[in-house]
C-alpha cells in the first residue's frame, strides 16, 4: 500500500492509499487545500485539525448544493420526459387518425339530410322547368 505525501494549508501529511489510487488522492487533497488556503486566508494560523475541519465543512457545504442542483435538474429532465412522452403519444396518435383516413379514401356520401335536400332542390328545380316550358309553349 503506497504512501503519499499530500500538501493541505502549507502542511505535509503522508496519507496510505491502494495502489492506483494515487491520482485520486492528490485530486481531493488539491479540493481541500483550496478550501484550506481560504480558511486561512481569512483567519490567518490556527491548528491543523480545526483548518482541516473548517476546510472540510467548506467541501461539504459545496457537495450539498450541488447535491441540490442535481436533484432539480433529474426532477426537471423527468418532467422533460414526461411531457415528451405525452406529446409523441398525441403525435403516434394523429399519425394513426391520418393512415385511417387515407386508406379510408375520399369519402364521396354525403349525410342524409344533404341528400334530401338536394332531392327536394332538383324536384323543384325541375317543376319550375316543366312550368316554364308550359309557358313557352
Amino acid at each position: 500500500m503506497p504512501e503519499v505525501e499530500i500538501q493541505i494549508g502549507g502542511r505535509g501529511f503522508m496519507v496510505a492509499c491502494q495502489d492506483g489510487e494515487e491520482p485520486f488522492l492528490q485530486a481531493a487533497a488539491k479540493m481541500l487545500d483550496t478550501e484550506a488556503a481560504v480558511i486561512l486566508g481569512q483567519i490567518g494560523r490556527m491548528p491543523a485539525d480545526r483548518m482541516l475541519l473548517m476546510a472540510g465543512l467548506m467541501l461539504a457545504d459545496k457537495t450539498a448544493a450541488l447535491e441540490d442542483e442535481i436533484k432539480a435538474l433529474q426532477d426537471k429532465i423527468k418532467a422533460q420526459d414526461k411531457a415528451l412522452a405525452s406529446a409523441e403519444e398525441r403525435l403516434a396518435d394523429r399519425a394513426r387518425r391520418i393512415a385511417e383516413l387515407q386508406d379510408a379514401g375520399p369519402r364521396t356520401e354525403l349525410p342524409g339530410r344533404f341528400t334530401d335536400g338536394l332531392a327536394e332542390l332538383a324536384a323543384r328545380a325541375e317543376a319550375m322547368a316543366e312550368e316554364i316550358e308550359a309557358r313557352r309553349g
